[in-house]
């Protein structure tokens, strides 16, 4: 993986773009053989784009690498002495349990993402569910949401965004909504309203500072990456 990224990393330079551009022009009125070579000379192989290719699955997973590693950091500054875990869920989605977290005193959801203040609308959809199905978990124990920075995800939270809009893209969450609300909630904020004292919104970035110098750059598909 060390030689892939290297590979790569000499091969765009400073500006990928520029690059490009340059390839583009070094090729122009080239036959076959003559655009073999220039390609041979700019270091355009096989192997560069096997290299491309490795780096590319490995980002894949960065999401969840993410989430793995953030969550373990953040597990010893949240919990009370004595406080003992009943499980954690690491990786993408809960894998079959309810929970990032679950222990003698709380459950909770962790959402490494950073929020762009514009379009954030998957994550909105996303985070909504989380704290959905915390605050309809029969439970006596605590719940918490864990975010970076709360600024974004609570404008969200306390606007009139229409739920239907928000659980479109999730026919069951939505009838299960129905089912139990029917339309006694129209906006986020109406539910907010009424549901903000069982959910605990936590900001997790005084915690783990590290989780400020994350780049989020692939779009959030379910969360899953759930990061």
């Amino acid at each position: 993986m060390i030689q892939a990224l290297q590979a790569v990393e000499t091969f765009i330079g400073s500006d990928l773009t520029a690059r490009i551009a340059d390839l583009e022009w070094a090729v122009k009125g080239c036959d076959s053989a003559q655009c073999g070579l220039k390609g041979v000379e700019a270091g355009v192989t096989s192997d560069l784009l096997s290299a491309a290719y490795a780096v590319k699955r490995a980002a894949g997973q960065i999401n969840v690498l993410i989430h793995a590693v953030g969550g373990l950091l953040l597990l010893p500054q949240i919990m009370e002495p004595g406080e003992k875990i009943e499980y954690v869920s690491l990786g993408a989605g809960n894998s079959g349990r309810a929970f990032d977290l679950e222990t003698d005193r709380r459950i909770a959801e962790f959402k490494f993402i950073h929020w762009r203040g514009g379009a954030d609308t998957i994550r909105q959809n996303s985070l909504f569910k989380d704290f959905y199905l915390l605050a309809e978990h029969a439970t006596p124990k605590r719940k918490e949401l864990y975010v970076l920075d709360t600024k974004y995800p609570l404008k969200f939270l306390r606007a009139g965004r229409a739920l239907r809009s928000v659980l479109s893209k999730n026919v069951t969450l939505w009838e299960e909504f129905q089912a139990k609300h029917g339309g006694t909630y129209a906006t986020v904020g109406d539910y907010y309203a009424a549901r903000q004292h069982d959910v605990a919104l936590r900001d997790a970035a005084p915690l783990v500072p590290e989780l400020l110098r994350i780049v989020d750059a692939a779009p959030l598909e379910d969360d899953e990456a759930d990061a």
